[in-house]
């Protein structure tokens, strides 16, 4: 199954680590940092021209999404109930 995180981008659900809102980036260090070394890495993309949202987190990359993490569960978990 897919889950469609904004613009043209989909990602197999079984690639899918965590999805967090967008705020955690400023209110903990260690999800800053993890976004700066995913960055550093040539890991970070993003998705669209709007305001990232959320951050998705999948085995090989780091997304900035424009669609609220609480629209992104409720995609994941309607895959989870299949």
């Amino acid at each position: 199954m897919y889950i469609h995180l904004g613009g043209e981008k989909i990602i197999r659900s079984s690639e899918l680590i965590a999805i967090f809102d967008i705020s955690i980036e400023k209110s903990s260090k260690v999800s800053k940092q993890f976004v700066i070394q995913s960055q550093q890495d040539k890991k970070l993309v993003r998705i669209g021209e709007e305001e990232a949202k959320s951050i998705v987190v999948t085995k090989n990359s780091v997304y900035y999404s424009p669609i609220s993490s609480s629209t992104l569960k409720k995609r994941a978990k309607m895959l989870l109930e299949i």
